[in-house]
């Protein structure tokens, strides 16, 4: 079969391997749609520190089961079309008996640890099933939509720690697939007054718009965002902002234009050389300002964000712009770089 193999920085190769056989604790599927984000094209120019071999690339899995190994337990039959988690809680740490399995100190990953989605056929380890991360796609579900349910998780963990109310005034940057799916569930789920989007990519910017339709949209590269959003507010601040872009610049800027009481979302990770931001932390301290991080997702929000996509609560799939044969799986790393597309996922 063909399968996307990650053997170094820069070296990414699309390559013929043997069809993974089926262990009797495992599930094996056809991968159907695997999509993609901005980590693959890190992992494309600098490896990640979870691989430490030969893999397979891609964590946006959705795909129908094809073989289910004999000591498999629960009513799986072949033919059933689902979805994966990609990060991969332990179930037995103290951060997973708490409940806070988006941030288990032992987590694996799909496409890191594991063999990943951009091949013809996966298989879905035993430490998958094990914390109950493989989910029935809905009724009336493609498989590519399915296969954004993940990123959209990360929004809703992120989302979840926000204490947002109706009416708030939300601001986000990124105008990538993050940004949008962030603007979907905050005026889907929670109801929020005004969403504000910043982006420094204009064209970029106008093509998400165009699809999840802000109330306001910001070229970060030509006005000074702080004063526009206080303007907007009549200098009262946003309500929430989210940073969904690993730009330090942004993170600053948050602070400067949150409102009294404020939440912040730091969504986005900096990069490893360059991980610091400078603090005001009086603005922290007299706007009593509440600072979340927001680390990939726990098992139940991906379930919820297939039950958001299936109740079309949150719509996913006008956000996904291209569709790519695996056999040009190779094109995409330059599409999601350039912002030239919301969502790109790839099709076996």
């Amino acid at each position: 079969m063909k399968a996307l193999r990650f053997h170094a920085p820069e070296d990414v190769r699309l390559e013929d391997v043997p069809e993974p056989e089926c262990k009797p604790d495992e599930i094996k599927i056809k991968v159907r749609n695997c999509s993609t984000c901005g980590t693959d094209v890190k992992i494309l120019h600098n490896g990640h520190q979870n691989i430490t071999g030969v893999t397979t690339m891609g964590h946006e899995v959705a795909g129908e089961i094809v073989e289910i190994g004999s000591e498999v337990a629960g009513d799986w039959k072949v033919g059933d079309w689902v979805q994966s988690i990609a990060a991969v809680p332990c179930g037995q740490c103290h951060e997973c008996r708490k409940g806070w399995m988006q941030v288990c100190q032992n987590q694996t990953s799909v496409g890191y640890q594991y063999d990943g989605g951009f091949a013809e056929y996966m298989i879905v380890p035993p430490q998958v099933l094990k914390v109950d991360g493989l989910n029935r796609i809905p009724d009336d579900v493609d498989f590519d939509e399915a296969s954004a349910a993940e990123p959209f998780a990360c929004a809703i963990n992120a989302q979840e720690q926000l204490g947002i109310e109706k009416g708030d005034f939300l601001v986000i940057f990124g105008a990538g697939p993050i940004g949008c799916m962030h603007t979907r569930i905050a005026r889907g789920v929670h109801k929020v007054g005004t969403i504000v989007m910043i982006d420094i990519n204009a064209e970029r910017l106008a093509m998400s718009a165009a699809a999840v339709k802000p109330d306001i949209t910001i070229d970060g590269s030509q006005e000074d965002v702080v004063a526009k959003v206080m303007e907007l507010t009549n200098g009262r601040g946003a309500d929430v902002i989210i940073t969904a872009t690993p730009a330090n610049i942004t993170q600053e800027q948050a602070l400067s234009m949150a409102a009294r009481n404020g939440r912040i979302s730091f969504f986005g990770g900096l990069p490893k050389t360059n991980p610091t931001i400078t603090c005001d932390s009086n603005l922290i301290h007299y706007r009593q300002l509440h600072i979340h991080g927001a680390n990939g997702s726990a098992p139940e929000h991906n379930k919820r964000a297939l039950q958001y996509i299936a109740s079309g609560q949150v719509p996913v799939k006008d956000l996904i712009t291209r569709h790519v044969k695996l056999d040009d799986v190779m094109t995409v790393f330059d599409i999601v770089a350039k912002g030239e597309a919301i969502k790109v996922t790839v099709e076996p």
